[in-house]
């Protein structure tokens, strides 16, 4: 990712409706934050074009204080491209990326909110397991749903 890339990056995150303003904001923080220092921020970015135009990306990073558990932050896919096969390739690419840097575990945090279900059925697609769900954690009704994946 370059930092050319985050005006679409940030037109992608605000036209997903699973998204709330307050969301994007601290995705917009990950994006500064990697864009400012790189291998320091800790995080990682990676984007997926066509045309020569953001159709998606993800963000990920090594959870801290551990030994190679690691978090993927963000990810979205603009609503055109969805189901061809761009998440599932960013996904497979983060995880090939953390592999190399000696991550062992993989863990996407969700909603459980209904707009979230295509989501949700994504990454047990992709070989997540949910191993966890905490009630009420976002606000009354909408759970915290936390999946895991073996690297």
């Amino acid at each position: 990712m370059a930092g050319r890339d985050k005006p679409a990056i940030m037109k992608l995150l605000k036209n997903t409706p699973e998204f709330e303003p307050d969301e994007v904001v601290i995705a917009e923080e990950l994006l500064d934050s990697y864009l400012s220092s790189h291998s320091d921020s800790g995080y990682h970015v990676l984007v997926a074009e066509l045309s020569s135009k953001v159709v998606g990306y993800v963000c990920y990073g090594p959870v801290p204080l551990t030994k190679g558990s690691w978090d993927i932050y963000w990810m979205s896919i603009t609503r055109q491209q969805q189901g061809k096969g761009i998440g599932k390739s960013l996904l497979q690419t983060a995880e090939q990326n953390i592999r190399k840097l000696d991550g062992r575990l993989s863990f996407i945090e969700t909603s459980s909110k209904p707009s979230y279900e295509k989501t949700r059925r994504f990454h047990v697609s992709q070989g997540y397991q949910q191993i966890c769900q905490v009630a009420d954690f976002y606000s009354i009704g909408d759970d915290k749903i936390i999946y895991q994946k073996r690297l």
